[in-house]
């Protein structure tokens, strides 16, 4: 399967948290950056990218659990294309999602190097 297919499969089976963040970041809602999901890179798919910010948001949920050292390796693969990668996990996004718009627009419009 090519990249753009498997991108395609990934957004139509979204997680519940995965959903929640969309509909915060569609559409340059938040602070009128722009977000796309399931964005290929190198050999990973990063769970949303605003590539004008230079950032990658991951969510976290069950299938990370014991994963660590994987999901440390892809993080530094991820900035080595020059990307800051934040994660959040599932369950802060479903029960704060406003926090998690906060945190992440307090990321693009700082000064980081």
């Amino acid at each position: 399967m090519d990249a753009t297919a498997n991108a395609r499969r990934l957004r139509r089976s979204q997680t519940p948290a995965e959903k929640q963040l969309w509909k915060l970041v569609r559409n340059r809602q938040l602070g009128g950056f722009k977000f796309v999901r399931q964005f290929p890179i190198d050999r990973y798919f990063a769970d949303f990218v605003c590539e004008a910010g230079k950032l990658i948001v991951e969510l976290d949920g069950p299938a990370h659990d014991g994963r660590e050292d994987y999901d440390q390796r892809r993080t530094q693969v991820l900035e080595l294309f020059g990307y800051m990668v934040l994660r959040f996990p599932n369950d802060r996004v479903l029960t704060d999602p406003g926090a998690v718009g906060d945190d992440i627009l307090a990321v693009l419009r700082s000064d980081r190097v």
